[in-house]
């Protein structure tokens, strides 16, 4: 005798053939003709040959599965179970594929069983055939099933409902929970069920210590089993005698509130726990209409939908979050007794199913976050680009294949840098221009779009930084207007010229490296702080504006840099500061993750406090206002050698990163 198995490469599937060829009969695994290869590879991993594992070419979407009459003819009477896996197991499924593999795919299934009179037919179905049905459901219940509306539920009940009614041949019918990861190795095929949650546990787990409480939902109990009790639980209640027109649940006894699973992974995973955790009934007293009618609302739609597809949560499952079902699995805890198959703790494999996932199915890793990937025959506008950031940033764009071009007032040191470029296999043009000057930013958009045609990425980088105090700029309006110029006007010039080319393209990104004084409001700073607090606020404004057009915007709130516009300083010679290599990081990230914002957390905290106790952040950025006095310079004296005092020394590391 042998065995007949459609699905047999799939998630169940590829486990329960692995036990059937223990039993040393063939094994025939339906197969249509591209998934032959996807076989060879499996016989390898369970070490069997083309005898052992026995390909049947097919169609669960034709009649009599689309095997032909020569093979029928062959198994007639031959295959003793055979195991109807086959089926959609996706929430995101269309209703049309669940239709055909699920209820055509059974009733074709049922008719092959017949033609070739097998011994007994063994029907994969699924907790969800009960619907959300408010209660216990039995294993003797089926007609009782409720809520039937999602296209899985229903199709996974009427397909049920073809084996029991139409089923010739004597039937056992198996109803998994949701079949998560293997429990020994955390093997897992695809995302699915709560693994649409774990790309959210990430984002806490990188943004908050694992000591942080969180806030989550509570839920109803959610039936999760690993797929190799489920496997080992088919393979044998088929073998056991007298069990025929039965259903099995194949259920965990004590199953867990959605809470409560979620904070197992979040455990598993090492981030925060949801320690209150709010159960979703609460909000059962808003009518529906008000509920659907907030829903409907366009922005507020289009931000569920922005968060939902960043984090890869489909939208129906949070339909099922106050899941209202248990289940009775009195049958298959009876007819398992002896076996020592039962459900382990979730406790007990969350780890293993969750270092499974974050290596080899977590979305982000395939995705191309490599700077090449984003910026290769792309071309970047980098202002500034003579020396520091810009030159640093430069270098790094042509070695991932960007096509940079080099903005400057003089050519001379450009030159430098094209030439360094180009000795590495880069691609660099040469554009002077003073951003400072709206003609010459004219000049040089017309320049571009002309001899390139486009630009995809625009880095406002070129600035000017003034460091002295409101007490001493009395006589020296200039200042102001001069960084507004550059810092800000120009900036502004440059976006305004290169953006209707981007809207055209329906893509781009604008960086505009910024200071953290922005955030930290470091005194001394007034006029440079003013200026790219403007570009921030345009920005800020715009984005909004162009989020719908693929064009994004994003801020670098960069630390203090160890560029050539801060060597009149001598002081900075003894603070901490970043090299312009770090700094150029700071700018790939950007071009890479397209984040809003880049800030470090001292600037971030710096923002914080100006927001929540002001008075006391002003005190505390006086007394470094005192600390730290006007340059000889900013004087109009003579620099000396910039030395700090022990206390400067000290202050200048706890704040590390802010201009003073």
């Amino acid at each position: 005798m042998a065995y007949f198995v459609t699905g047999g490469t799939g998630f169940i599937g590829r486990f329960l053939v692995e036990n059937l060829l223990k039993r040393g009969e063939p094994v025939y695994v339906l197969v249509r003709k591209e998934s032959l290869k996807k076989l060879d590879a499996l016989r390898e991993t369970w070490n069997a040959d083309d005898k052992q594992i026995i390909a049947v070419l097919g169609d669960l979407g034709k009649s009599g599965l689309g095997v032909s009459d020569a093979d029928k003819k062959k198994l007639k009477g031959k295959i003793k179970h055979m195991f109807h896996l086959a089926a959609v197991y996706d929430l995101n499924a269309s209703a049309e594929d669940q239709q055909l593999a699920n209820i055509d795919g059974t009733r074709h299934a049922v008719e092959f069983a017949q033609t070739i009179q097998v011994g007994c037919f063994h029907h994969a179905s699924s907790i969800a055939a009960a619907g959300l049905y408010e209660g216990t459901f039995r294993e003797d219940m089926f007609e009782e099933a409720e809520e039937l509306d999602h296209p899985y539920f229903r199709t996974k009940h009427l397909s049920e409902g073809i084996v029991r009614k139409e089923c010739k041949r004597p039937w056992r019918i198996y109803r998994p929970a949701f079949v998560v990861g293997h429990s020994q190795t955390g093997y897992i095929d695809k995302i699915d069920g709560p693994y649409y949650f774990f790309k959210l546990i990430q984002r806490l787990r990188s943004m908050l210590p694992p000591w942080m409480p969180t806030i989550g939902i509570e839920g109803g109990r959610i039936n999760i089993v690993p797929v190799d009790f489920v496997a080992n639980a088919i393979d044998y209640l088929a073998h056991k005698k007298g069990l025929d027109g039965k259903c099995f649940h194949l259920t965990d006894p004590e199953p867990h509130r959605v809470g409560e699973v979620l904070n197992i992974f979040a455990k598993a995973a090492h981030a925060p726990q949801m320690t209150l955790r709010i159960n979703a009934r609460m909000f059962g007293f808003i009518p529906a209409p008000i509920l659907h009618g907030l829903g409907s609302v366009a922005p507020i739609k289009r931000m569920i939908r922005a968060v939902l597809k960043d984090l890869g949560i489909p939208k129906d499952v949070f339909e099922f979050v106050n899941w209202p079902t248990r289940y009775d699995n009195r049958e298959a805890a009876k007819a398992l007794k002896g076996s020592g198959i039962s459900v382990p703790s979730l406790e007990s494999y969350a780890p293993r199913i969750w270092d499974y996932w974050e290596r080899n199915l977590d979305p982000d890793l395939f995705i191309d976050r490599s700077l090449a990937g984003r910026v290769r025959n792309r071309t970047v506008v980098v202002t500034g680009a003579s020396s520091g950031i810009g030159r640093a940033t430069a270098l790094k764009l042509a070695s991932a294949g960007a096509k940079v071009l080099l903005v400057a007032r003089g050519e001379e040191k450009l030159v430098e840098t094209k030439k360094e470029i180009e000795a590495a296999g880069g691609k660099a043009w040469i554009y002077a221009c003073d951003v400072s000057e709206l003609t010459s930013c004219d000049a040089l958009i017309a320049n571009v779009l002309k001899d390139h045609g486009s630009c995809d990425y625009l880095i406002n980088n070129a600035g000017r930084s003034i460091r002295r105090g409101i007490i001493n700029s009395f006589d020296r309006f200039h200042d102001f207007e001069r960084t507004m110029q550059l810092n800000y006007f120009g900036a502004l010039r440059l976006i305004m010229g290169f953006l209707p080319k981007m809207i055209e393209n329906k893509r781009g990104q604008i960086i505009n490296i910024s200071s953290i004084g922005v955030l930290s409001n470091a005194p001394r700073f007034s006029a440079y702080v003013a200026s790219k607090s403007a570009l921030d606020s345009f920005a800020a404004c715009a984005a909004s504006e162009f989020v719908d057009k693929g064009i994004s915007f994003t801020t670098i709130n960069m630390p203090l840099v160890r560029t050539p516009m801060i060597a009149p300083t001598k002081m900075y010679q003894n603070v901490p500061t970043l090299s312009p290599e770090e700094a150029a990081d700071l700018v790939v990230e950007a071009i890479i993750h397209k984040p809003v914002r880049i800030a470090t957390r001292l600037g971030i905290t710096g923002a914080v406090a100006h927001a929540i106790a002001p008075r006391l952040t002003q005190i505390m950025l006086n007394t470094a206002f005192n600390m730290f006095p006007d340059s000889a310079a900013a004087k109009g004296q003579i620099e000396g050698k910039g030395e700090l005092s022990a206390e400067q020394m000290a202050f200048a590391q706890l704040t590390q990163g802010i201009h003073w």
